[in-house]
């Protein structure tokens, strides 16, 4: 670790002296300028949801609670993405936009379909990449050559739900595939020079405060580029739900500084290399069940964060173990 010469703040090995790896800085560095995301629904299922492997979908889910209201199948995708620029140019003209396939499966169709749906996102002037929604168990060598065909021309990251390391929360969440393919769907998007996300659930039924810090160490083992953390959140009219309200006592909910705390070590073992792009998730009031946090905003929970970061003198990848190779 360096030190910045103007200041007694440090400089990590992403190169400021925030104290992990994050997002924005990212983005700014990759782009060059300012860049939104905008969401986009093609109206999709998912394996676990249509009878393909399962019904009802994961136990914890509700697609609408992080959906814009712009977002509706009935709409192509020209219409959403021109729908989501107007919301921001007025004010920020200057923008640019990554088009983000977000709700359930963005890669659940054949592969010619994925491809006019993928290009009819990049004919807007002004997209200048994409993000696709998947799940690991859903993409193929074909699908996955697409997007690294795209990816030559513009930015493609691939975003997949992990949600957990361990098979028996995997089997237990109704999520239908394994950890293994996970590792297999993150090793051939890398492959192909994607940009690969996850997303991690912390607080899942059954998984003890050490299993959830060894899922850090088991990502940071992967070539993953990004990162997505998100406290187990019961949401109104899904499994999770009837679950909680029949045996509250099926799942442990964090309160806020808990959960801080465990991201604060949890942090210490992740890798360097992996940026945060997401600490939490802040569900629609009128949708959650609990917990509610005092209805605190996800600028107000990074921020506390940070102090506790700060408060700790500690940052991501400090515990890391870097006999695992990755490279920054």
């Amino acid at each position: 670790m360096e030190k910045n010469a103007d200041t007694t703040e440090p400089i990590y090995p992403w190169g400021h002296s925030r104290r992990y790896n994050d997002y924005p800085s990212y983005i700014k560095k990759g782009f060059g300028k300012r860049v939104q995301k905008i969401s986009v629904n093609v109206g999709f299922s998912c394996p676990n949801r249509d009878g393909t492997k399962g019904t009802g979908g994961c136990i914890y889910c509700d697609n609408s609670t992080f959906r814009p209201g712009y977002c509706r199948p009935s709409k192509s995708v020209r219409d959403q993405i021109q729908e989501g620029v107007s919301f921001f140019e007025g004010n920020y003209p200057d923008l640019y936009y990554m088009v983000y396939f977000q709700s359930y499966t963005n890669t659940y169709a054949p592969v010619e379909e994925l491809r006019e749906m993928y290009l009819q996102a990049l004919e807007h002037p002004k997209v200048t990449g994409l993000i696709v929604g998947t799940r690991p168990d859903c993409v193929n060598p074909e699908i996955l050559d697409l997007l690294g065909q795209i990816n030559e021309k513009v930015p493609v990251a691939v975003e997949f739900g992990l949600e957990s390391t361990l098979n028996r929360t995997l089997n237990l969440i109704n999520r239908c595939h394994t950890w293994e393919d996970s590792i297999q769907a993150i090793q051939q998007c890398h492959q192909r020079g994607l940009a690969t996300g996850g997303h991690l659930i912390l607080g899942l039924p059954g998984e003890s405060r050490e299993e959830m810090l060894e899922h850090a160490t088991k990502v940071s083992a992967l070539p993953l580029t990004t990162l997505k953390l998100h406290q187990l959140q019961v949401i109104k009219n899904t499994r999770l739900a009837a679950m909680y309200l029949e045996n509250p006592g099926f799942v442990h909910l964090f309160s806020m500084d808990e959960y801080l705390h465990l991201v604060v070590e949890f942090l210490e073992l992740l890798s360097p290399a992996i940026v945060v792009e997401r600490f939490v998730s802040v569900s629609p009031t009128e949708k959650l069940i609990a917990p509610a946090w005092n209805k605190a905003k996800n600028f107000e929970i990074v921020a506390k964060l940070e102090r506790e970061l700060l408060k700790q003198n500690t940052w991501q990848g400090k515990k890391y173990s870097f006999t695992q190779n990755r490279a920054l």
